[in-house]
């Protein structure tokens, strides 16, 4: 588990609508906050395609598609959904306390850009 210093509270959980995204920014890195309903997920705001607003995106399971250019990613692991499109986001450990809404975006990962599916 990480440093309980490194969470940081951003909003109460029931601000960000189901199968809806929020933008953030934090530590200066703009961050999009996704309610999959049975947790948070939180990465990358910008696309790496041409840097559209993923946090505007369409939620589809644990899917969001960037509204610029239909680009697909995971948000379970960055990876962009199809094989053509190697980019990756960079995925930040989400935990909600008491109903608010909580991240470590010094524990931010992301996959190796060729292991991308």
């Amino acid at each position: 588990m990480s440093d309980p210093a490194r969470w940081i509270r951003v909003t109460r959980a029931d601000n960000i609508p189901l199968r809806e995204g929020r933008a953030v920014t934090l530590g200066g890195k703009p961050i999009a906050i996704f309610n999959l309903g049975d947790h948070f997920a939180a990465v990358d705001n910008a696309c790496p395609h041409q840097g559209g607003p993923l946090c505007d995106g369409l939620v589809a399971g644990t899917v969001v598609v960037c509204p610029l250019h239909g680009w697909r990613y995971d948000l379970a692991t960055g990876a962009a959904v199809r094989a053509s499109a190697p980019a990756c986001l960079t995925i930040y450990p989400v935990r909600v306390e008491d109903g608010i809404v909580c991240l470590d975006i010094q524990g931010g990962s992301r996959i190796d850009e060729g292991k991308a599916a």
